[in-house]
């Protein structure tokens, strides 16, 4: 596994060269490198916790999982009969790895079959779990436009253990990992961080596919030793229509960030 990719790039950050936040913007990566990073004992505890104390917050199957989440469990190290504490495969291979695991129907409506998500982003599993695609996406027109059917078809006509690697942005208050829903942002922009979601998709069966999330953060203060990312930053901000916005986190959010950029 590759450490490397652990601390956050800012000569290369997600919003190089002022891209769109909300694209499909997904990449072919080899194999050995779909789970990039070994779990730390941290985010271990941190996973462990919650499924411990909060499980149908962080982990929801639908009925008819049980073969896809054995599908799964064969591209995973072997688990000791004694490590299922828990009623789901699913939660002992999230345990096993840095990322959240959303396991999909590959074909059909698409739907969201299982799921262990200990670091959400303004969504709750519980909303999503046996969801189509086009469902998930549906509350954001635009994310449904730009990516929604874009991705069903992808996923829908991907080869077989060829997984694709994307990262996604946003700004949060603090370091949470643990965001159900959005929250009004507190504090100065210099205070915020960058929250980097590395993103992978694989379809690793015929008729199911996992998606996979892993933050990282960096300090937002940072950027201004980094002209071209603060350059390239403004810029993707100021792409965003108002549904963008509001999703981002409201109108006064985005307004005080592109401020902060513009005059550090």
């Amino acid at each position: 596994m590759n450490s490397s990719r652990l601390t956050f790039d800012w000569n290369s950050p997600p919003w190089q060269g002022g891209v769109v936040k909300y694209r499909l913007g997904l990449q072919p990566i080899q194999l050995a490198d779909w789970f990039d990073a070994p779990i730390s004992d941290d985010l271990f505890a941190h996973k462990k916790k919650l499924l411990d104390e909060k499980y149908e917050q962080v982990v929801q199957v639908t009925e008819f999982s049980e073969p896809a989440q054995r599908a799964l469990a064969s591209n995973f190290a072997q688990l000791d009969p004694q490590d299922f504490a828990y009623p789901d495969t699913i939660a002992h291979l999230g345990l096993q790895v840095a990322d959240d695991l959303c396991l999909i129907e590959s074909g059909g409506e698409q739907r969201m079959l299982a799921a262990s998500v200990c670091s959400p982003t303004y969504w709750d599993v519980r909303d999503k779990i046996g969801c189509s695609l086009v469902e998930i996406h549906g509350p954001v027109a635009t994310l449904e436009e730009k990516i929604g059917h874009k991705i069903a078809r992808f996923i829908n006509n991907a080869p077989v253990l060829q997984p694709f690697e994307r990262v996604n942005w946003f700004i949060h208050a603090d370091q949470d990992r643990f965001h159900l829903k959005p929250v009004s942002i507190q504090g100065e922009p210099e205070s915020w961080f960058v929250r980097s979601e590395r993103e992978t998709v694989c379809r690793f069966h015929e008729d199911f596919a996992l998606f996979t999330i892993n933050p990282r953060f960096a300090r937002l203060a940072e950027i201004h030793e980094y002209p071209e990312a603060t350059v390239d930053l403004i810029k993707s901000l100021s792409s965003f229509d108002q549904k963008e916005i509001d999703y981002f986190g409201g109108a006064k959010k985005h307004r005080l960030l592109l401020e902060y950029l513009r005059n550090p």
